[in-house]
């Protein structure tokens, strides 16, 4: 059973969880409830839970100055927020659920489940990346699944992004190389503001890491890694237009 406690500055909103958590969500054990950050504290140290339901803007503070305060956390965070898209964004790129208000009983469900299987495997999300990626608009790091877990990789790592029929390969520098079961989509519209260019329906290219553009055979990229990557037609003309902009 998951000990969960949730902390919300609305009653109502507390009211809400607490009930859907108890119908909805078996496994979980509702162990306690705030409404600020101090009585959050304090719920936090004397309950001990493994799943906090947090909300970020609180009249005394915010969820993320409560976690800044718990530097060896040992429990699932699931943010609960009406919060702007910068913070959707920075945990997108983090992998750190959270749900958006008004909560979709579904989205609810799926979220417990994933916090329930992290807390059995005892690998804990990674505050401190997404706190890191808060802080700009381009986050240095994106979270990549793995079989153990996340692998939080610098965004300037990344060579290029290749898609593999339902899955996508990342291929980094010094040859690694990581297979993620999500499709090229997924990371495309994370990794554009990061300098990343698609310059084919399955390339999703570095911009970075381009060594030079080859005419013959139809046009492609030589990466920093030497490879080579065919440049769409369509996609041609605007590709050497942003390359010149970087280089100029």
């Amino acid at each position: 059973m998951v000990k969960t406690l949730v902390i919300d500055d609305e009653q109502d909103a507390v009211d809400f969880l607490c009930g859907a958590i108890s119908k909805y969500c078996p496994d979980a054990v509702l162990v306690g409830s705030a409404t600020n950050i101090s009585d959050g504290m304090a719920e936090i140290t004397c309950k001990k839970p493994d799943l906090v339901f947090l909300d970020i803007a609180m009249p005394s503070g915010n969820g993320f100055e409560l976690l800044n305060q718990i530097p060896d956390r040992g429990f699932e965070v699931i943010f609960v927020t009406a919060y702007n898209e910068h913070a959707i964004q920075a945990f997108r790129y983090s992998a750190i659920d959270y749900l958006l208000k008004p909560v979709d009983i579904a989205e609810l469900i799926d979220a417990v489940n994933k916090a329930g299987q992290a807390y059995a495997r005892a690998r804990f999300n990674n505050i401190s990346v997404l706190l890191d990626n808060l802080r700009t608009d381009c986050p240095s790091k994106i979270s990549l699944p793995t079989a153990q877990g996340y692998e939080y990789i610098p965004v300037d790592q990344i060579i290029r992004v290749e898609a593999d029929r339902s899955y996508c390969c990342f291929h980094l520098n010094c040859n690694r190389k990581y297979l993620i079961s999500k499709c090229l989509n997924d990371y495309h519209p994370l990794l554009e503001s990061k300098g990343f260019f698609r310059v084919h329906n399955s390339h999703l290219i570095n911009m970075k890491h381009v060594k030079s553009y080859i005419r013959r055979d139809g046009g492609y990229i030589e990466m920093s890694d030497n490879s080579q990557v065919p440049v769409s037609r369509a996609r041609k003309d605007i590709f050497l237009l942003a390359m010149r902009s970087i280089v100029i």
